[in-house]
């Protein structure tokens, strides 16, 4: 899962240490006991419900303070404050941010008294510390980030969240629509200032995000009204939402056509201007780029130490990147046992190198790489998450509200072979969850892998985990929208294996070594990632590994091992967070037995929002030790 604007530079992380959304639930789930917390609270319950309430009520205004930091997380949310606005993207705005945490702090510990606190509360309480202390943490690192890249960066996310997030229902939003657009110029100058900054450091990242950059701006300043071409997707998005209100009688004719010419003088006047200083940018940092780079432990001045600030911040563990290295080594040589009993059930002789070609190269396992092809594989994975649906009231108590679509990534982002993503809903669930796939190149969707990952993205996935958060009641607000790496992917990487338990799920071998090949590929993320950035390894020795170890097309490999050079870290989190979630429900199984409820062990896990690995440990030891009561 990547989230628009979070994921893009460790900048991106720090400007707002502003967790991204989660969704909700029949009843609150802030009843889930922490781990003994009676007996380490000697405050009475009337004491603990008043600080607790006093507590909770600060949080929310903290947390509206803090929203006032980004128009753009506002939009997210579906509100319309500072709609005409987007965030300050300088590095002085992210200094600003974090000195405002550090001060809230501050303001909880001198106003506050955490013995007197009930333990979710409690957990409130280190949970905004721990925000402050990463993003405190963070500041050291920041030109180590990479304002432009070939995967989230500005020049892609700013057209899109335009496009799928600016709702325009009324002519004052239009005219937001256009003081946002005016107001690219500036976004894409601080980024610029922070690129440059980096570079007179030596910090750049590889080649081939500077080309991807290059390929994608152009592709967003290309056609009308740019140059003589078909309607750009920004500009077709302007005229349509204008006409939309003059076709509803919100507005006339007339001034549709007045408002759209507004856009289009916003869209020659600032947007292309904008678009082609990135490009000059990127154009001047390619000479000076790797072309078969190495991770950031060699490359940047305080690599390894950005590296290991990077770990801590995705994996919210202490685990060295050589403990991780071993980890990955290890259920690399697990999974290949697994994938290996799947070939002798399909009955292919050879060695798992050769079934793994043979895998790839079955033309079976590919949609026509046509229109045609593609609706066929949105129409599956929305059937496979239909059916998915029906069971969950046997496995969770806590439900989302929102829905949730699939759809094909927008042709000026879309990627041969790039990750799958999600972008949340609205908390109120008036925009569905969005599960998006690139679909460009077919060959780079097997259909093995179809079920595993609508399993991941959509539900019992990422949209299940963040919508429920999301819609959560009883908890302060922040928590609702926090996002903690290791928790979000470990529960996305939880739910593909979950899935299996469930009726209709991977029916046939194929479908059950898709899966397998999908934790694998996770798995082989924990070597590379760390080969890459602490060991050294270049990009070629990384895709070789890759590819001796799954039927993954070269295409998709090619993609991911680009992701991970540009985005140190975060592919080690899935894995991370999967064990640990898995550890956390056999010790559940282990302690209660036949008492084990396998709904009240997911709603202990999501019903308190995205946590670090720690934090969710001692929610859920809450929970075991509060149905330990409930059944003696």
């Amino acid at each position: 899962m990547r989230t628009l604007f979070a994921r893009n530079s460790l900048a991106a992380a720090l400007a707002l240490a502003l967790p991204f959304g989660l969704v909700a639930c029949k009843q609150p789930a802030a009843d889930a006991p922490s781990a003994s917390a009676d007996a380490a609270n000697p405050a009475t319950t009337s004491d603990q419900q008043a600080e607790t309430a006093r507590l909770n009520a600060w949080f929310d205004e903290k947390y509206e303070e803090q929203l006032q930091f980004s128009p753009i997380q506002l939009t997210f949310l579906g509100r319309k404050d500072l709609y005409d606005q987007i965030d300050d993207m300088s590095e002085a705005g992210i200094r600003k941010r974090v000195d405002w945490l550090q001060a809230s702090v501050k303001e909880m510990e001198a106003g506050f008294d955490r013995d007197k606190l009930g333990p979710e509360a409690q957990l409130s309480w280190d949970l905004w510390k721990k925000q402050a202390e990463l993003a405190q943490a963070g500041l050291p690192f920041l030109d180590d980030g990479y304002p432009f890249d070939q995967m989230n960066g500005m020049q892609s996310q700013a057209p899109m969240f335009m496009i799928n997030f600016h709702k325009v229902d009324d002519e004052s939003d239009y005219v937001a629509y256009v003081s946002r657009l005016r107001k690219f110029g500036t976004a894409f100058d601080q980024l610029l200032e922070r690129g440059r900054a980096s570079s007179a450091k030596d910090i750049r990242p590889p080649k081939f995000a500077y080309e991807g950059v290059i390929d994608q701006s152009r592709k967003v300043v290309s056609g009308a009204p740019f140059d003589d071409g078909k309607d750009s997707a920004l500009w077709a998005d302007a005229q349509a939402k204008a006409d939309a209100l003059a076709k509803d009688g919100k507005i006339t004719a007339e001034r549709a056509a007045e408002l759209k010419e507004d856009a289009r003088k916003a869209l020659l006047e600032v947007v292309k201007p904008a678009y082609e200083r990135v490009i000059a940018f990127a154009e001047s940092e390619l000479p000076k780029a790797a072309v078969n780079p190495t991770g950031v432990g060699q490359t940047h001045p305080d690599g390894a130490a950005y590296y290991a600030y990077q770990l801590k911040r995705n994996t919210s563990t202490d685990m060295t990147a050589e403990q991780i290295h071993e980890l990955g080594l290890s259920e690399v040589a697990r999974l290949r046992g697994e994938l290996e009993k799947v070939q002798a059930q399909i009955g292919f002789e050879g060695d798992l190198q050769a079934f793994f070609k043979h895998m790839q190269n079955d033309p079976a396992r590919l949609f026509p790489n046509t229109d045609a092809g593609r609706q066929a594989y949105i129409d599956e994975a929305t059937a496979d998450i239909d059916n998915i649906k029906q069971h969950l009231p046997e496995y969770f108590g806590l439900l989302p509200k929102a829905d949730l679509v699939v759809k094909r990534v927008e042709a000026f982002r879309e990627q041969d072979g790039a990750a799958q993503h999600y972008y949340p809903a609205t908390p109120d669930g008036s925009r569905p969850g969005i599960y998006y796939a690139h679909l460009s190149d077919m060959n780079s969707m097997p259909k093995t892998e179809l079920e595993v990952i609508a399993y991941h993205e959509g539900i019992p996935g990422h949209h299940m985990q963040i919508s429920i958060a999301q819609e959560l009641e009883g908890i302060p607000k922040f928590r609702t929208q926090a996002r903690t790496t290791a928790y979000s992917e470990g529960w996305g990487l939880y739910a593909e294996w979950l899935a299996k338990e469930m009726p209709g799920t991977y029916e046939t071998p194929y479908s059950e070594y898709g899966r397998l090949m999908s934790e694998m590929w996770r798995a082989i993320r924990l070597v590379v990632d760390t080969g890459m950035h602490a060991k050294g390894w270049t990009e070629q020795q990384a895709v070789d590994y890759f590819r001796a170890n799954s039927s993954v097309p070269d295409a998709a490999i090619k993609s991911e091992i680009q992701r991970y050079l540009v985005f140190p870290g975060q592919a080690t989190a899935y894995k991370v967070g999967m064990i640990r979630i898995q550890e956390l429900r056999r010790k559940a199984e282990t302690e209660l037995g036949d008492d084990f409820d396998i709904r009240g062990f997911h709603d202990a896990v999501l019903g308190g929002g995205a946590l670090p690995l720690d934090l969710l440990e001692r929610r859920v030891d809450g929970w075991i030790a509060g149905e330990k009561k409930t059944t003696a």
